[in-house]
């Protein structure tokens, strides 16, 4: 999630997405975000002039189009694609973040879900939009690897639904069994609607 490069106005977006996922939505400051984003807290009005809630919507959509990005990313990695494959790519990104960095941070788009899906239409509305992007993403891919349509969209939701719920235990846990159990016993399943090709 490198952000070198990048212009103030998105270091600020990509450093309020990485503030949400560790201390989520309330405790996230504007300032805390410039800080992140080494920008002048003056320069958060001209680019967010809607406020903390422009700047969450933007670094909630930021969050699922990356993790729709990293999909294609995912799949282009393996050397024989199917959606156990596919799966068990999704789950390693965040072990080896709980194994390397600890279970300090998790998913921005939940993060964001919980803290304001209740109190702002808006954010709910990004959160929605942020997990079906990830979702057709999903869906894509493994349509690509022979899952009929209709099936291959509700494996995202079962894939997805699965990851967040595992993160989620394995923050609390302090241990990634979560996320191992749930590629190990979602993989046979997943790969079973694979239609071969006639080819």
């Amino acid at each position: 999630m490198a952000v070198s490069g990048r212009g103030p106005r998105e270091r600020m977006v990509f450093g309020a997405a990485q503030l949400i996922r560790r201390d989520g939505v309330t405790a996230t400051g504007m300032r805390d975000v410039a800080a992140h984003a080494r920008a002048p807290r003056g320069s958060l009005q001209h680019y967010f002039p809607g406020g903390k809630e422009q700047l969450v919507n933007e670094a909630v959509a930021w969050a699922g189009a990356y993790a729709g990005k990293r999909v294609a990313r995912f799949v282009g990695e393996l050397s024989e694609p199917s959606p156990s494959g596919l799966f068990a790519a999704m789950v390693r990104q965040w072990t080896d973040e709980f194994e390397t960095a600890g279970f300090v941070a998790g998913c921005p788009v939940a993060a964001a879900t919980v803290d304001c899906a209740d109190s702002s239409d808006s954010v709910r509305a990004a959160a929605a939009a942020a997990f079906a992007h990830w979702s057709s993403a999903v869906a894509q891919a493994l349509e690509g690897m022979g899952v009929p349509g209709p099936r291959a969209r509700a494996l995202a939701t079962l894939m997805i639904s699965s990851l967040e719920g595992a993160i989620l235990m394995a923050r609390t846990e302090r241990d990634v069994r979560a996320l191992t159990t749930v590629a190990r016993e979602l993989g046979p399943l997943l790969d079973a609607w694979v239609i071969p090709s006639s080819e």
